[in-house]
C-alpha cells in the first residue's frame, strides 16, 4: 500500500484552484499578508522505496527480539523492517505489504519419559487456532478455503517507510501468544510475507520466508537450538541450494513438499507433536513429528513394505541414495542422533519392529522409551556402531589390488568352441584362433600380502577385470574382461591366463575393475553363499577402489601408454567429489560399486552402443490388481547408448523403464520428474563448478565426437544432441527436427561413420552466448 504526504497534496490542490481564480477574476489591489503557515512534513524523495522486487532473495524481512512479544499475559506486538533491491541491486525499503504470516513456536524439556528430551511446540497449535496467524491492514484475511479469519492488524510506519508493526486488536490476546509458556524457554519466529510481484505484475515463484530467529523472551538474547541436529547444509548436498542468499543464511532449493520451506527450522513450524500420526491415523500411515517423518520419508523405497495409507503413496517409490543406515550423512550438527535413544525415531525406519509386542525386537517390550538406553545407550547397540557409522568400507579399505604386469601373446592358440544358441540361431562347434593375456595382480589384505593358497571365487560379487583399448585420442575400446575367481594366489600375488580374441597386439589398453567382494554386517569379508549355497542373511557389496592400469602392450614394461579421457582431467566436466556429496560412495549409486568415473568405462563408453533401457517408461495414474503403480512405455522414444554421460543423465531424469526395479526416479503422467533431489537445470549439481562444456570448436569439451548405438560400433549418432536428448524436456519430435536442423546426426538416423560433423549447438547455446547453457540452466533458484 502506497503512503503519501497530504500536506503536499494540499498545497497543490490549493495552488491549482488559485490559478483558477485570477484567471477568471478582476485584478484587485493585493489584500494583507496572512498569518505564516504551519510547516507541512516532508515528502520522502522520489525512488528511496520500492514495492517490487526481482526474486524472493531480492526481499529481506528482518526481525529483533526486543520488537517480539509472544508469551506470556502481555499484549502480542510485532515489530520488523522489510527492505527490497532496486534496479542497481541496492537495498531500500519494501513499501507497501498486505499480508504476512506469523510462525511462533517454543522448545521445551519434556516432562515425560516418551519421546525426544526437547519437543517443538507450536505457539498457535496450542492455542487452537492453526498452525500461523496471519497480519493484514484490516486485521482481517482470508484463509485457505475461502474463510474470513481474524488477524493482526499490520501497519507501516508513514514516516519510517518499510518498517511495520503489528498488533492484535481483537478479543483477548493474539493466537501466536502462549499465555502460560515459560520465557526463559527457546522460542522461534518467522515471517512468511503474500502477494509481493515483480515488476510485470507476476508473482514471486518462491516463498518469501524471514531468516528464523531463535531467541530467549526473558533476556531478549538470541539463541541457538539445541534440536537442530541436522543442518541445512546437509539437505543441500542433495537438495541444491539457492541463489541469492548470504552465507550465514543458506537455504534449500528443491524440496516438493508445501512448495519448498527452505530451511530446516521452518519445516518443524507444523511437523512437531501436535501434528504425530501413526498407529492413531490408518489412513496417515505415518507420524508427522518431524523426527519420525524426515526417516520414513528417506528410508521409503527401502522400507516400502512396512507402509501403509498416505505413507506409503507419497514416500514408497523415494529412493534414498546414500547408505540408509549411515546417520551422519544428514546427522552432521552434534550427536544428538546417537545420544537421544527413542521408540519414536527408531520404529519410523524400522517399520516391522512392533515395540508392543516384542515382535523382531527379540520379544522385548519396553516399559518406556527410559528402557531404551539401557539396551541402546552405549555399546554394541546404540546407534553409532549398531548402524556401522563410518565404518561401512572397511572390507574395500583392507583389500588393495594392483597390476604388476600384463604378457600377451596374439593368436596364441587355436580353441574349439562346442555349439551354442546365440540369440536364437544354432552356431555350430567350430575352432577359432584366440590370443592369449596373462595379467599379475599384486593383492594384499589388511596391508599384508595376500596368503598361498587364497582365491576369491567365495567373496565376490563382481569379479571382472575390464579389458579394453584405448585409441590415440582417447577413446575406449572394447568390453572383455579377465576374471579373478579361480586364480589362486601364490607370493602375494594372483596370475590370471586367459585366451580370447582380443586383438590387442602392440596397443594401449586398460584394465578396469568392475569387483567387489560381500561383506557382513560389521563391513568385514564374508563368503557371499553359505554352506547350502544360499545367499548370506544380511550380506552387502562393497567395491574394490582401484585405479585404471594403463599398459602398452608395445613396451614389454607397459610404458608411454596412452589413458582414456575419463582419467584426463581436462577432459571430465563432471565431478565425482559432487556426486559423492548426494552419493556418499558413486559405489553406492550403481553396481555395487564402481567408484570412479574412469572404472565405469569398461562398460559405459562411446564405442559399445545398445542400452538395456532402451524403451523409457512413465508412472500412470493407473494401479493393478494388487495396487501397485502401472508403468507405460513413452511410444516413439527410444535410446540405444549406454556411454556414461547419456545413462547418467537419462537416470536422473527419470528417462528409464521400471523393469529393473528403479521406479525412485521416474516420470509420472505429466511427464515430470518425480524423485530427483536437485534442481532439475543446475548442472553444476554435478558438473564441475566454472568448467566449459563446450569445445573451442563447438564440440564437447572431453573431446567426444561421436557415440555408437549398436554393439558393433558400426552406426554411430552425434553426441551434443544426445546429451540433451537425455533430458526429458528435449526429446520431443518437435527436438529431434531442431537437432537435425543444426547439423546432428540422430538415434533412428545413424551414420555408418564415426568421423561426424561437429554440430552447431554451439553457435546459439555455447557458454557465454545469449542462450548459452549458463543462462538457460541457471540452476539454483527453484
Amino acid at each position: 500500500m502506497r503512503t503519501y504526504n497530504k500536506s503536499l497534496l494540499a498545497m497543490a490542490l490549493i495552488a491549482a484552484i488559485g490559478m483558477v481564480g485570477c484567471s477568471d477574476g478582476d485584478d484587485g489591489q493585493d489584500g494583507a499578508p496572512g498569518a505564516p503557515g504551519t510547516p507541512g512534513t516532508p515528502g520522502n524523495p522520489a525512488g528511496i522505496t520500492v514495492d517490487t522486487i526481482s526474486s524472493a532473495a531480492d526481499f529481506v524481512l528482518t526481525l529483533a527480539p526486543a520488537d517480539i512479544v509472544v508469551v506470556g499475559t502481555d499484549a502480542f506486538t510485532i515489530k520488523f523492517t522489510a527492505t527490497g533491491k532496486d534496479s542497481k541491486g541496492e537495498a531500500i525499503p519494501f513499501t507497501g505489504l498486505e499480508k504476512v504470516a506469523l510462525y511462533v513456536m517454543n522448545q521445551a524439556a519434556n516432562a515425560t519419559d516418551t519421546g525426544a528430551p526437547i519437543l517443538w511446540q507450536n505457539n498457535a497449535l496450542a492455542n487452537d487456532f492453526g498452525s500461523s496467524m496471519y497480519c493484514t491492514p484490516t486485521g482481517k484475511a482470508t484463509a485457505r478455503g475461502g474463510a474470513e479469519v481474524e488477524a493482526c492488524t499490520l501497519v507501516e510506519d508513514e514516516a519510517n517507510p518499510g518498517t511495520y508493526t503489528g498488533t492484535w486488536e481483537h478479543d483477548g490476546n493474539a493466537p501466536v501468544v502462549l499465555a502460560e509458556g515459560d520465557a526463559n524457554n527457546l522460542f522461534r519466529v518467522m515471517v512468511r510475507t503474500y502477494g509481493v510481484v515483480d515488476s510485470s505484475g507476476a508473482g514471486i515463484s518462491d516463498k518469501l520466508l524471514s531468516t528464523p530467529v531463535d531467541f530467549i523472551p526473558a533476556t531478549g538474547e538470541l539463541a541457538v537450538s539445541a534440536k537442530d541436529s541436522v543442518s541445512n547444509a546437509a539437505c543441500i548436498k542433495c537438495h541444491s541450494q539457492m541463489d541469492g542468499y548470504a552465507v550465514t543464511d543458506i537455504r534449500i532449493a528443491n524440496i516438493g513438499a508445501h512448495h519448498n520451506y527452505q530451511k530446516v527450522e521452518n519445516c518443524v513450524a507444523c511437523h512437531n507433536p501436535a501434528y504425530a500420526g501413526g498407529e492413531d491415523d490408518p489412513e496417515k500411515g505415518f507420524n508427522a513429528n518431524w523426527n519420525a517423518m524426515i526417516h520414513t520419508l528417506h528410508a521409503g523405497h527401502h522400507i516400502a513394505d512396512g507402509l501403509t495409507g498416505d505413507a506409503l503413496a507419497e514416500f514408497g517409490e523415494i529412493g534414498f541414495p546414500s547408505e540408509l543406515n549411515e546417520c551422519t550423512t544428514c546427522h552432521d550438527n552434534g550427536t544428538q542422533w546417537n545420544d537421544n535413544v527413542y521408540a519414536e525415531a527408531c520404529v519410523s525406519c524400522h517399520t516391522d519392529v512392533d515395540l508392543a509386542t516384542g515382535e523382531n525386537h527379540r520379544g522385548i517390550v519396553p516399559e518406556s522409551d527410559a528402557a531404551c538406553s539401557g539396551c541402546h545407550g552405549s555399546g554394541s547397540l546404540s546407534p553409532m556402531q549398531a548402524h556401522k557409522v563410518g565404518v561401512r568400507a572397511m572390507a574395500t579399505d583392507s583389500i588393495e589390488i594392483s597390476v604388476s604386469q600384463v604378457n600377451y601373446t596374439e593368436d596364441a592358440q587355436i580353441v574349439t568352441i562346442p555349439e551354442k544358441v546365440s540369440y536364437g540361431t544354432i552356431i555350430p562347434e567350430h575352432d577359432e584362433i584366440h590370443d592369449e593375456i596373462v595379467v599379475t595382480f599384486d593383492v594384499t589384505i589388511d596391508g599384508a600380502p595376500v596368503a598361498d593358497g587364497f582365491e576369491f571365487t567365495k567373496f565376490t560379487k563382481y569379479d571382472e577385470m575390464k579389458t579394453g583399448w584405448i585409441d590415440t585420442d582417447g577413446t575406449y575400446y572394447g568390453s572383455a574382461s579377465v576374471n579373478l575367481n579361480g586364480s589362486v594366489a601364490a607370493g602375494g600375488k594372483l596370475v590370471v591366463t586367459q585366451l580370447d580374441n582380443y586383438d590387442l597386439d602392440g596397443k594401449s589398453i586398460a584394465i578396469t575393475p568392475r569387483f567387489s567382494v560381500c561383506t557382513d554386517s560389521k563391513g568385514m569379508l564374508i563368503e557371499c553363499l553359505d554352506a547350502s549355497g544360499e545367499a548370506q542373511y544380511d550380506i552387502g557389496y562393497v567395491a574394490i577402489t582401484m585405479a585404471p592400469t594403463y599398459w602398452n602392450l608395445a613396451n614389454a614394461d607397459g610404458s608411454d601408454a596412452t589413458i582414456s579421457r575419463l582419467s584426463d582431467p581436462e577432459r571430465v566436466t563432471a565431478d565425482e567429489a559432487k556426486c559423492n556429496t548426494c552419493h556418499t560412495s558413486l559405489g553406492i549409486a550403481k553396481h555395487y560399486g564402481n567408484e570412479r568415473f574412469d572404472q565405469c568405462v569398461g562398460c559405459h563408453n562411446d564405442t559399445w552402443g545398445g542400452s538395456y533401457h532402451v524403451q523409457p517408461e512413465y508412472k500412470t495414474d493407473e494401479v493393478d490388481a494388487d495396487g501397485n503403480p502401472i508403468f507405460k512405455a513413452i511410444e516413439g522414444l527410444n535410446y540405444n547408448t549406454r556411454d556414461l554421460f547419456a545413462v547418467a543423465h537419462r537416470f536422473h531424469t527419470g528417462l528409464w523403464d521400471d523393469n529393473r526395479g528403479f521406479p525412485a526416479i521416474h516420470l509420472n503422467a505429466d511427464m515430470e520428474t518425480q524423485g530427483y533431489p536437485a534442481v532439475a537445470t543446475q548442472c553444476a549439481a554435478c558438473h564441475k563448478d566454472g568448467v566449459n562444456l563446450f569445445a573451442a570448436d563447438g564440440g564437447l569439451t572431453s573431446g567426444k565426437r561421436a557415440i555408437a548405438v549398436d554393439g558393433g560400433a558400426t552406426q554411430f549418432i552425434s553426441p551434443v544432441a544426445e546429451a540433451c536428448r537425455t533430458c526429458h524436456a528435449h526429446s520431443d519430435a518437435a527436438a529431434m527436427a531442431h537437432f537435425k536442423s543444426n547439423g546432428a546426426i540422430v538415434d533412428g538416423e545413424p551414420s555408418s561413420t564415426a568421423n561426424l560433423p561437429v554440430e552447431s549447438c554451439a553457435t546459439c547455446h555455447a557458454e557465454g552466448k545469449t542462450y548459452g547453457i549458463d543462462t538457460m540452466h541457471r540452476g539454483g533458484a527453484h
